[in-house]
Formats: structure tokens, C-alpha cells, sequence
């Protein structure tokens, strides 16, 4: 890991003024972003050919939100950060609580009364569905098993987890530390980012963070790298309009893979999640020349 979590008490002086610089990692403001990133759903939706969908992300969203206020997790003990620098939440091997499931059952219950036919019959099922069934799908999405995982109830599974996920993300104990290994995960759970965030804020504007798509955590890159493989060179940026454009796409000749590119700098309401979504008509482009994501969206999962 490029970026590791460790204990306060394991780092040297050197290594805390070193990481500081630079922020390594951003723990979310989960509220904030939530209702951010539902706002931003709603105004892209106008006019948009896929407008019902992002309207129904922006609906999910804002259960998401709700149940954060009205079932938040309990605060419980500090996490400790792991003496070999592996990630805290590691999605694989974590012991998730069945807290996990209440959220889940919550965030049902909020949608419920406005869903529509379709999706209220993917609710109903999969509030029927036994706690080890749910807990398989679940496990399969996070796995990347995406075959596994019924695509019309695997938005809500992954909303759910990725509540889960981003209040334990809170409770890290440790400090972020950079070296100089590979980033292309997240370092608080293994996950693979949504899209890369180029910020107009914080500690210096213009700095490139990956967004993670489960525990809603950003860590630190440097601009004009591969996302994936880290190469440096045969890097074309694409987008659908022109270079003013608040999200372009970041394309690798080695490893042939692509991750967008959030411009918060170029439109400073520009979100990870919404604007991803939003710009499929990119990786439709992206698909056509060769290019494989690199990423995930929790609205818009692979084919299994």
C-alpha cells in the first residue's frame, strides 16, 4: 500500500511532518457529501437522456442520509490500525457486524413509498430475503464478484455497506502515511475508487484525490500517473465536450484501463459519484476504443 494507517505511537517525528504537507487521506463528512451528492444528481438529471435514473441515485442517496440521522452507527470502540500496514477495513476479511442489515432494512424502508413498480418489486425481494442470501450478495460485491450479485438489487446492498463502511471509516485510530508503493486502492478498505477528484480546495487547491466507491474515503495521487499501473506516459485525456469540460476521462496505453476525472477546480459543485454517473456517454466512448474501467460505481456496476 502506498498509502498505510499506523498506530500513533510507531511513527517518528520525520514521518508526521512529512505526511502533512500533503494530506494523505480524507476521512468523509458524511452528511455533507451525501446531501451534495444528491443535489448534484437532481440538477444533472434535467434535460439528461438517462434523467430517471440519476433521479432515482439521488433518491437512494437521500436514504442514505436519512438513515445516517435516524440509525447511525453505534460509536463503539476505536479501530486500531494493523501492525502490517494492510488496510483496517479490508473489505475481503473484515467481520462486518449485522448492523449492516439494519441499515439495509432502513434504507428499504425509506424508498419504499415513492419506488417505482420495478423497483419496488427488487425492495420487496430483497427484503424477503434471507439474512444469508443477503449476506452472500453482499460478499460477492465486494469481491468484485459482480456475477454472483443480482444487479437489480445491488445498488441498495452496496448503499448500505458503503453507510456501513464510511462511519466505521471514522473510528480508524492511527495516522496516514505515505510511501512510495502503489495507490491504486484505498487504504482505509482495499476498495477501488469511483473516479479521481481534482479539488479546488483544501490544504492546496489542485491536488488529485482518488474517491473511494464503498467507504467514501480519498487518498492521495499525483496528477499525470496511471490510476492503475502508475505509468507516467501513453496517458490521453478524453471528454465529451472540451477541455473546459468538468470531467474528463484518464486513458493508460499500458494497462489499457481508464478512470474519470471529477474537475472540481474547472465546477466547483462537480461530485465523484454524480458527475461518474452522469458522463456514461464517456465510457461508452472509452468501451468503443479498447479501454476497461478501472473503477466502480455504486450505481453502475459491471456485468457479471
Amino acid at each position: 500500500m502506498a498509502i498505510h494507517i499506523v498506530a500513533e505511537q510507531d511513527l517518528t517525528e520525520r514521518q508526521v511532518s512529512s505526511s502533512t504537507a500533503i494530506p494523505p487521506l480524507l476521512i468523509a463528512d458524511l452528511p455533507r457529501l451525501y446531501q451534495q451528492r444528491a443535489d448534484r444528481l437532481l440538477r444533472l438529471s434535467a434535460d439528461h437522456p438517462f434523467g430517471d435514473y440519476l433521479r432515482f441515485a439521488a433518491g437512494v442517496v437521500q436514504a442514505q442520509r436519512r438513515v445516517l440521522e435516524a440509525l447511525p452507527l453505534d460509536a463503539g470502540a476505536p479501530l486500531p490500525a494493523p501492525d502490517n500496514g494492510a488496510p483496517p477495513l479490508d473489505a475481503a476479511v473484515f467481520p462486518r457486524s449485522p448492523r449492516w442489515r439494519d441499515m439495509l432494512r432502513a434504507l428499504i424502508l425509506q424508498l419504499l413509498p415513492a419506488a417505482a413498480p420495478t423497483v419496488r418489486r427488487a425492495l420487496e425481494t430483497l427484503s424477503s430475503l434471507p439474512d444469508s442470501v443477503a449476506d452472500a450478495e453482499a460478499q460477492a460485491l465486494l469481491n468484485g464478484d459482480f456475477a454472483r450479485a443480482d444487479s437489480a438489487r445491488a445498488p441498495f446492498l452496496w448503499a448500505a455497506l458503503s453507510l456501513y463502511w464510511a462511519q466505521l471509516a471514522g473510528r480508524i485510530q492511527g495516522h496516514a502515511l505515505a510511501d512510495g508503493g502503489r495507490r491504486q486502492y484505498c487504504p482505509v478498505c482495499g476498495g477501488a475508487p469511483v473516479a479521481s477528484v481534482i479539488q479546488a480546495k483544501g490544504a492546496v487547491p489542485g491536488l488529485r484525490y482518488l474517491h473511494c466507491a464503498l467507504c467514501e474515503s480519498e487518498w492521495h495521487l499525483v496528477r499525470a500517473v496511471c490510476s492503475s499501473c502508475e505509468q507516467t506516459d501513453d496517458l490521453v485525456y478524453w471528454s465529451l465536450d472540451d477541455r473546459r469540460a468538468a470531467v474528463t476521462a484518464e486513458s493508460c496505453g499500458h494497462c489499457h484501463s481508464y478512470l474519470k476525472v471529477v474537475r472540481q477546480d474547472k465546477d466547483a459543485a462537480a461530485e465523484s459519484v454524480a458527475d461518474d454517473l452522469a458522463s456514461i456517454m464517456l465510457d461508452a466512448k472509452l468501451e468503443e476504443k479498447g479501454f476497461s474501467r478501472s473503477g466502480i460505481n455504486p450505481f453502475l456496476f459491471p456485468a457479471g
